[in-house]
């Protein structure tokens, strides 16, 4: 089974988060959270869903998972401030192992400087950030260029579980 990073901070989208990771779950993955300090406590904006850090974003590389979850809210554009959130998920986009983003996950990957010319899509206030990335905007429920899968929004969430999943088989 998998072994997948969640890239991860305060305010983070609950949904965004909890659904995954229960699917990934129920499928037998391993979920390792990541974020800025081990062992604080974060929480999700909405329903206050708590998450504790396993392991500090620089004390891991992206050789020690299969997988990447960017879930959206705030915590995509908290994690983006720190250069070492940002080196690892530009080296885990790098690795060619699968990238799941939703809503607003892509301001990580925009500030990791690698979607020039990818498809994909991520929630209606961060389009032209996408666009002005270099990244090719499409306005589905899910997008699956290579290793990076997105979504828009939490009702996209169905399908965004599908097609992350579908990359293990």
């Amino acid at each position: 089974m998998a072994k997948i990073a969640v890239i991860i901070d305060d305010m983070f989208e609950d949904v965004e988060y909890t659904e995954p990771a229960d699917a990934f779950r129920g499928e037998g993955h391993e979920l390792m959270h990541i974020g800025l300090k081990q062992g604080k406590k974060v929480k999700g904006k909405k329903k206050g869903t708590e998450v504790t850090i396993d392991r500090s974003v620089k004390d891991v590389s992206p050789d020690q998972f299969d997988a990447l979850l960017i879930p959206g809210g705030y915590s995509p554009d908290r994690l983006r401030a720190d250069k070492d959130a940002v080196i690892f998920t530009r080296k885990f986009l790098d690795s060619g192992k699968p990238v799941f983003s939703i809503c607003h996950g892509p301001q990580l990957l925009i500030s990791a400087n690698r979607i020039r010319g990818r498809k994909m899509t991520g929630w209606k206030s961060i389009v032209q950030d996408i666009k002005n990335a270099g990244a090719l905007f499409e306005d589905k429920k899910v997008v699956v260029d290579g290793n990076l899968i997105s979504s828009r929004r939490p009702s996209d969430l169905p399908a965004f579980i599908e097609a992350a999943l579908n990359r293990f088989y």
